[in-house]
């Protein structure tokens, strides 16, 4: 009996840890639409922004995704703040885009657009965005530039390079 009562404990413990480690990165995702995401960037201060526009459901988007990841963890500081802003759907966000968060332990700062009037706000990103992602703004005080491509990490790098100098 007691090496029955042991055994069950021991197999809680073993259940709380795995629990446990499973929601290491749980995320929670704000929804904003694209005023809401533009009045969270201050750009009084020497901060620069980098804004992914992607969706789980894009595949190109996916693949990138961790190397915005590394310049994210790279550069943390006061100096770089990543955005990735999701075109994911609002109805799948605890049933697609927490759990590939989770998965992927993404540690940058998440939101969901939804917003609808995505040809009004389009061209303030940038007047040749046609809508297609992924798509990547960086911007500071001193200057922004709009990427709609796909990065790899030594592209990536090297543009981050001119806003952070």
């Amino acid at each position: 009996m007691k090496y029955f009562f042991n055994s069950l404990i021991t197999c809680f413990l073993l259940l709380l840890i795995s629990c446990s480690q499973n929601n290491q990165f749980p995320k929670s995702v704000s929804v904003y639409n694209f005023d809401d995401l533009f009045k969270s960037i201050d750009l009084s201060g020497n901060k620069t922004y980098l804004i992914n526009f992607w969706a789980t459901w894009c595949a190109p988007c996916v693949k990138e995704i961790p190397h915005f990841e590394y310049v994210n963890q790279k550069y943390s500081s006061d100096s770089l703040k990543v955005i990735l802003a999701s075109f994911d759907y609002p109805s799948q966000i605890d049933s697609k885009l927490i759990p590939f968060l989770n998965k992927n332990e993404i540690k940058s700062d998440v939101v969901l657009i939804d917003d609808l009037n995505i040809m009004d706000w389009m061209s303030v990103v940038s007047e040749s965005w046609d809508g297609a992602i992924p798509a990547t703004l960086i911007i500071n005080k001193r200057s922004q530039k709009f990427y709609p491509q796909v990065f790899d990490r030594v592209k990536l790098e090297n543009e981050l390079s001119f806003f952070l100098e």
